[in-house]
């Protein structure tokens, strides 16, 4: 990759870590990616809810954080045409290249940020180099800045090569809710596509590693339940409240009692909860937000139909009612073998690359899974890699960072990748 193109990449995934947003409110981020593929020169460009199945979303934010994040984009100097388009959280695009008779190949980036505020300390390299988060309270904890840049960067390098057939650029919204892959996978931009690449940077390997295929994603479902009870005095007429709190704390106690299964890994967490106004009033109102995961979708069901048994049967014994809602969902998926090994053979020549790992587990939980699925379904082939950067702070943690050297190695082991899958459809 030339130097004024590394340049480019690193500017824009700069000015992205600057203005990270969270989930449906990537209005900036994506008018920005709009702009950089309309420099490239696109043949479809795919914008808000062309790019997306609206009714698909999961964990959309209530209008007003909507709002707050749409202006604040426009106070940030996004283009105001482009952001006409993405109002009210339909937020990501596609870009597409049509070249002619050939396969349709696609790589997925997702482009979200994180409720977290970043570090302030000196060591911290976008806090010394001027580019730290100017959102406090919001980061580029998990490197989607980076996937952003990488996503540009393969676009342009496949727009000026010889490849031929379709190619497409998902810049994917809402990964770190789960809520984002399945609006892009039912939009029906994925439904002729053949082959599928997606990619994460870093997961715990350094600069200088690729992993050629992920797999062991377990599969995830976010949940909420929200508790209504009755106030009462607590000193002077205990006996008629009907105690959301209580509820809410039986609830939580047996979540983490829901037996394991044979079948596989399961996970459950129960990450926020509270309620009630005041020490004197039996509280009427609590919540509890938390989520369970399995090693295969199937074992995810039975822990969210457990929950739910769980959350209802907590509700009923203190005489309360509960809501239960799901805010975001994704499914297990698998890497195919026959792109795990040209992505590999490709990395293994790029600068850079000192090893090549052939396969990994995530551990964790990804929507990127929808996307996968959705081309297995249709007949064609789907693979996640990883681009190993160093990262001196773990991922979703306040000094998190990207070694921005990889950038180049992923722009061009995907684009060696693609351009090979093209020649030679697997």
């Amino acid at each position: 990759m030339s130097a004024d193109a590394t340049e480019r990449l690193v500017a824009l995934r700069r000015d992205l870590h600057r203005h990270p947003e969270p989930a449906w409110c990537e209005f900036y981020t994506t008018a920005r990616i709009v702009e950089e593929c309309r420099r490239i020169g696109v043949d479809e460009l795919h914008v808000g809810r062309d790019a997306i199945d609206p009714d698909a979303r999961m964990a959309v934010p209530d209008g007003d954080e909507l709002a707050e994040w749409f202006e604040r984009a426009r106070e940030d100097g996004a283009d105001p045409d482009i952001l006409e388009q993405l109002e009210g959280g339909h937020t990501g695009a596609i870009a597409v290249l049509e070249r002619g008779e050939g396969p349709t190949v696609a790589l997925r980036v997702d482009i979200d940020a994180l409720h977290i505020t970043e570090s302030e300390d000196g060591d911290h390299h976008p806090a010394s180099e001027g580019f730290r988060s100017e959102h406090e309270g919001q980061m580029h904890a998990c490197g989607h800045d980076g996937h952003a840049a990488i996503g540009v960067g393969v676009l342009e390098a496949v727009a000026n090569s010889d490849f031929a057939g379709t190619f497409k650029v998902v810049f994917q919204p809402a990964e770190e809710r789960v809520g984002g892959g399945k609006a892009l996978a039912e939009s029906g931009h994925l439904d002729d596509v053949d082959y599928l690449y997606a990619v994460h940077l870093g997961l715990d390997h350094p600069t200088g590693e690729v992993v050629a295929g992920i797999d062991g994603f377990l599969a995830v479902s976010h949940l909420l339940a929200e508790f209504e009870g009755e106030p009462a005095h607590a000193g002077a007429h205990p006996e008629q409240g009907r105690n959301a709190v209580q509820a809410m704390a039986t609830a939580i106690q047996n979540l983490y009692a829901i037996p394991r299964h044979d079948g596989g890994a399961t996970r459950v967490n129960a990450g926020r909860a509270g309620g009630g106004t005041a020490t004197n009033i039996i509280p009427e109102d609590a919540f509890v937000e938390g989520e369970v995961r399995g090693e295969t979708t199937e074992l995810m069901r039975y822990m969210k139909e457990k929950a739910d048994r769980v959350l209802r049967s907590a509700a009923e014994m203190h005489d309360c009612e509960v809501e239960l809602s799901t805010e975001g969902e994704a499914p297990s998926a698998e890497s195919d073998d026959e792109l795990r090994e040209v992505f590999g053979a490709e990395a293994a020549d790029v600068a850079g690359v000192e090893t090549v790992t052939e396969r990994d587990d995530l551990g964790g939980s990804e929507d990127a899974t929808f996307l996968m699925n959705r081309v297995q379904e249709q007949g064609g082939l789907a693979c996640y890699v990883c681009v190993g950067t160093d990262h001196p702070g773990g991922h979703h943690t306040s000094t998190f960072d990207v070694d921005e050297r990889s950038i180049g190695i992923g722009v061009e082991s995907l684009t060696n990748a693609i351009l090979r899958v093209g020649e030679e459809q697997p």
